[in-house]
C-alpha cells in the first residue's frame, strides 16, 4: 500500500471512531461507511487513490484479518453457556448450514449454466457464512431474547471456519476445471485435503502450546501487564503464519488454534475475554481496512458484471437460500414464527465472504469471464447485505419484547429474562461475532 492509501484509511478510522456511537444510533455501520469511501476514493475508473485488486499485500492483509477473527471467535465460545441451550446453534450449523450450501450450489448451477460445478459450489460456500458484526445492534440489544442472540452469535462465529475447507476445495477444483493449473481434479482435491490436514495439526499444536504457556506464566506471576494479550495475539498470528509456511490452510489453523486455545486456557487465572482483547481489536481495525478495499476493488467488479441473473441470485441468497434452510432446521424447535423469521433474516454476509472473493481472484485470476461473474455475485450479495441488514438491525431489535420465548406444548408464552445475563459489548463496526 502507498503512503496516500495508509493516510486516507487512518483519517477515515479516526473520523469513524469519534462519531461511531452517533452513527450507530442511526443504523449506519462501519462496513457501510468504509465500503462507500473505498468505492468513491479508490474506484479504478475515477478514484484519486490507486489500488491494485491483484496486489499481494491486499490479499495477505484480508486473509490475516479473517484469521484473527476466526481465532478470536473460536476462542471466545463459552462452552459452559452454550451447553445450556445448544439446540439452537446446533440446528443452525448442523441443519441450516448444509442445506444452505446444497441449495445455494444447485441454484447457482441452474442460473449460471456456464459455471463448473466447483465454481457453483464456491459461490454457495462463500455466501454461506454469516457476520453478526453487520447486525451488531441486534446482538447487543437486550430486548431480543438471549436464546436468539446467542444462537446468531455462535452461528456467525463458527460457520466461517466450517466452510473454509469447502471454499479451498472448490477453488482448487475450479482452477483445474478452468485450465488455470495443469493438475487433474483429483490432484487438486488431494492438495486441498492435505492443506486442511496440515492446518488442523498446526492449529491444535500452536493453540495448545500458546494457552499452556500463558496459563503457566500467569500461575507463577511471570507475565507482565499486557503480556497475556500480546501472547494471545502472537498465538493467533503464529498459527496462521506457520500453516502458510508449510503449505497448510492458514484459516483452518487459526480457527482450530482458537478452539484449542479456549479449551486449554486455565480460566481460574486468565480470563479469555481479557486475553483476546488485543487480537479482537486488531481484527476490528483491520476489518475496516478490508471493507475499504471491498468498496475499492470488489464493488466495481460487481457493477461491471451486473445483470438480471447476478441481481437475482444476490436477492435469493439473502432471502430464500438463507431463510428456507433456517426454517426447515428450526421445525419442531419450539420457536414461534416471529422468532424463526428473525433468525432467518439476520444472516448477514460480511467479512468472510469478502475474503473468499479476494481469494478467488488470487487463485483463479480475472482472465475468465465466469470467474468475474462468480466474484460479482458474491460482492453484490455482500453489498446488499451491508445496506439491508445494517438498516434493519436497529428497528428489528426495537420491536422485540424483552422476553424469551419458551415452549408450552405447541405454543409459546413470554418469560421474564433471567437475572445475571450480562450484555456483551461489541464496538460499532466490530467484526467479532462470537
Amino acid at each position: 500500500m502507498t503512503a496516500s492509501v495508509v493516510a486516507t484509511i487512518a483519517f477515515l478510522v479516526l473520523g469513524w471512531a469519534v462519531i461511531s456511537g452517533a452513527l450507530a444510533r442511526h443504523d449506519i455501520t462501519g462496513p457501510l461507511i468504509f465500503s462507500v469511501f473505498g468505492y468513491v476514493l479508490a474506484n479504478p475508473d475515477w478514484g484519486p487513490i490507486p489500488i491494485d485488486v491483484e496486489a499481494a499485500s491486499i490479499h495477505l492483509l484480508a486473509e490475516a484479518t479473517l484469521a484473527l477473527v476466526l481465532f478470536s471467535d473460536a476462542s471466545r465460545v463459552n462452552l459452559t453457556e452454550l451447553r445450556k441451550d445448544v439446540s439452537l446453534p446446533l440446528r443452525l450449523l448442523g441443519g441450516g448450514l448444509p442445506l444452505t450450501l446444497i441449495l445455494g450450489g444447485l441454484v447457482a448451477a441452474f442460473m449460471f449454466g456456464e459455471f463448473t460445478w466447483a465454481l457453483a459450489g464456491f459461490v454457495a460456500a462463500a455466501l454461506a457464512p454469516t457476520d453478526a458484526a453487520l447486525s451488531v445492534q441486534v446482538i447487543n440489544d437486550e430486548r431480543v431474547p438471549m436464546r436468539l442472540r446467542r444462537g446468531l452469535n455462535v452461528e456467525s462465529g463458527l460457520n466461517d471456519g466450517i466452510v473454509t475447507p469447502i471454499v479451498t476445495f472448490t477453488l482448487a477444483v475450479a482452477a483445474s476445471q478452468l485450465g488455470i493449473v495443469a493438475e487433474s481434479e483429483s490432484f487438486a482435491a488431494g492438495a486441498a485435503l492435505r492443506e486442511l490436514g496440515l492446518g488442523i495439526v498446526v492449529g491444535i499444536a500452536v493453540g495448545f502450546v500458546g494457552a499452556a504457556l500463558i496459563s503457566a506464566a500467569s500461575r507463577r506471576d511471570w507475565i507482565a501487564p499486557g503480556g497475556r494479550r500480546l501472547a494471545t495475539l502472537a498465538t493467533a498470528v503464529g498459527a496462521f503464519a506457520i500453516a502458510l509456511a508449510i503449505d497448510g490452510n492458514g484459516f483452518i489453523a487459526a480457527f482450530v488454534a482458537g478452539i484449542a486455545f479456549g479449551a486449554t486456557l486455565d480460566k481460574s487465572v486468565v480470563e479469555v475475554e481479557q486475553a483476546t482483547q488485543l487480537s479482537e481489536l486488531g481484527g476490528e481495525l483491520l476489518a475496516l481496512v478490508v471493507w475499504f478495499f471491498f468498496g475499492a476493488t470488489l464493488v466495481p467488479i460487481a457493477f461491471d458484471y451486473i445483470d438480471a441473473r447476478v441481481i437475482g441470485y444476490a436477492l435469493l441468497s439473502l432471502t430464500i437460500l438463507r431463510m428456507l434452510p433456517v426454517a426447515l432446521a428450526m421445525s419442531r424447535s419450539g420457536l414461534g414464527r416471529t422468532d424463526v423469521i428473525f433468525l432467518a433474516w439476520f444472516g448477514p454476509r460480511g467479512l468472510a465472504s469478502v475474503v473468499f472473493a479476494l481469494l478467488a481472484l488470487e487463485e483463479l485470476g480475472t482472465d475468465h469471464e465466469v470467474v468475474g461473474q462468480a466474484v460479482a455475485v458474491v460482492a453484490l450479495t455482500v453489498l446488499l447485505s451491508v445496506v439491508l441488514h445494517g438498516i434493519t438491525a436497529g428497528p428489528a431489535g426495537r420491536r422485540f419484547v424483552q422476553t424469551d420465548s419458551v415452549e408450552v406444548g405447541n405454543s409459546s408464552r413470554p418469560r421474564a429474562r433471567p437475572s445475571g445475563v450480562q450484555r456483551r459489548v461489541v464496538h460499532p463496526g466490530s467484526t467479532n461475532d462470537a
